[in-house]
C-alpha cells in the first residue's frame, strides 16, 4: 500500500482525506484500503523519511498535505522496476499498470517484463498442479467436491492465460508506442 500512497502523490501533494478519495475513485479497483491502513501507511512513509508534510492548515483539525520526497520517488521508482512480490499478482500487476505513465518511456516495457515473468511463472506452477490432479484418483464419495476444486484451478488456469495475453499485448503496444515516438 506504501508505494501505491507514492503513486498517488507523485501526481499531486494530498491529504489523507485526498488519498481516501483517490483510493475509492481508482485505485479500489484492484486494490482496497480503510482510511485507517492509509493512515498507518502514510505515518509509516513519514517515519522512513519517504514523504514530508507539503503544509499543515491552521487550527481545528490541523489538516496536512503530504508529497513525496527525493528519497521516495527513489524508493518508488526501484519498486516500479523491481520484482512482483507477495501473494496477489494481479493487485502487484495492476498497481504497477496504473502508475506506469510515471517512468520514463524508455523503462515502461522493464515493467511489463517482469509483469508476465510472474504471471508466466504462476502459470507454470498451476499446470504443474494441473497435472498432478490430473494423476489423481478420487474416491467416489469426494467425486462432487472434486468437480469444483478442478473448476476452480481451471479458472486460475484461464485467468492466467488471460493475464499473460493481455499484458504480452499491453508490452507490444508500449513498445511499438516508443520505437514511434
Amino acid at each position: 500500500m506504501a508505494n501505491v500512497i507514492l503513486g498517488l502523490l507523485l501526481i499531486r501533494a494530498m491529504s489523507q482525506y485526498d488519498l481516501v478519495k483517490a483510493f475509492e475513485a481508482g485505485v479500489s479497483l484492484f486494490y482496497s484500503a480503510s482510511s485507517g491502513s492509509i493512515k498507518r501507511a502514510l505515518d509509516g512513509l513519514l517515519e522512513r523519511g519517504l514523504v514530508e508534510i507539503a503544509s499543515q492548515e491552521e487550527g481545528g483539525r490541523g489538516r496536512k498535505t503530504y508529497r513525496v520526497t527525493a528519497i521516495g520517488e527513489a524508493a518508488f521508482r526501484e519498486w516500479m522496476l523491481g520484482d512482483l512480490v507477495g501473494g496477489d499478482m494481479e493487485a502487484a500487476a495492476l498497481s504497477r499498470l496504473y502508475f506506469l505513465g510515471h517512468l520514463p518511456a524508455a523503462e515502461r516495457p522493464v515493467v511489463l517484463e517482469r509483469i508476465q515473468a510472474r504471471i508466466e511463472s504462476g502459470l507454470a506452477q498451476l499446470e504443474r498442479l494441473e497435472a498432478q490432479v490430473a494423476a489423481v484418483d478420487v474416491p467416489d464419495e469426494l467425486r462432487d467436491l472434486a468437480v469444483y476444486q478442478r473448476a476452480t484451478l481451471a479458472y486460475g488456469l484461464a485467468s492466467h492465460r488471460f493475464a499473460l495475453d493481455w499484458f504480452t499485448q499491453m508490452h507490444d503496444e508500449v513498445g511499438s508506442r516508443e520505437i514511434t515516438s
